[in-house]
């Protein structure tokens, strides 16, 4: 399989403190790979490393398939609130974003349509502002204004926080539809292993700020090997608690 993203070694201290160490792994073109672990396992700074918004204490990050474009990766913030501006009219933001292409569509009509309608936002919302939209709404016109720059891998950090069972389903639906729409690699960073084992090809485990397993989602969530994946595979049908697991890993 053709490579889109290489990390190799990767760290990161702020000050002395470790946040992550030792972080190895290749992402194929065209996968859906998950990225999942508690809050404070280091998802979130991951990401951020990956997409250029801070940078490593040590190891290295190489994009195998993607051109010197600062648009080629793009990050959908759990905060969307991060990406739209809450005083400017969606539609306008998203054309905007469109016209930051190297090559403009023949009709942007018809671009702003596409866009719009791969992620469900219907064209009454296009002239709202973004705080006059619901938290759904508000991502979804988020995750709209990323598409519109054409990236190559889109990052979702928890996209499906505080969504209920149905609209976790939709989501998972939406975005194995936009990657292949778009031709895209995704990575989806969870806590919600029912998501990913829904949405992701293979799945990274972290904890501490290190990986500790990695490969098919199924297999692994079918038959871990770490103990802290098995933990969260029982957390997740709430058969443990955390004292639980501190006497297991202690």
């Amino acid at each position: 399989m053709e490579k889109i993203l290489s990390v190799n070694n990767l760290g990161y201290k702020v000050k002395e403190k470790t946040i992550l160490e030792d972080i190895s792994f290749d992402v194929n073109k065209g996968e859906i790979i998950g990225i999942a672990g508690e809050s404070g396992s280091g998802k979130t700074t991951l990401a951020k490393l990956i997409t250029g918004i801070i940078s490593p204490s040590n190891g290295n990050i190489k994009f195998e398939a993607v051109n010197n474009n600062k648009n080629s990766v793009q990050l959908l913030f759990q905060n969307t609130g991060q990406i739209l501006n809450p005083f400017r009219k969606i539609e306008d933001v998203i054309e905007e974003a469109i016209k930051l292409r190297k090559n403009l569509p023949d009709n942007l009509e018809l671009e702003k349509e596409r866009i719009f309608s791969s992620v469900n936002f219907q064209k009454k919302y296009w002239e709202n502002i973004g705080c006059n939209l619901s938290g759904g709404q508000q991502q979804r016109a988020a995750l709209a204004r990323l598409l519109a720059v054409q990236p190559k891998l889109l990052i979702l950090d928890e996209p499906f926080s505080a969504q209920d069972y149905e609209s976790k389903n939709t989501l998972v639906e939406l975005f194995k539809n936009i990657k292949n729409k778009f031709d895209i690699t995704l990575m989806c960073i969870s806590h919600d292993l029912n998501a990913l084992r829904n949405l992701c090809e293979r799945v990274v485990i972290m904890y501490k700020g290190k990986i500790v397993e990695i490969g098919n989602t199924k297999e692994i969530l079918k038959n871990p090997s770490h103990h802290y994946t098995k933990y969260l595979i029982k957390a997740e049908k709430y058969d443990l608690d955390h004292s639980e697991l501190m006497k297991r890993i202690n």
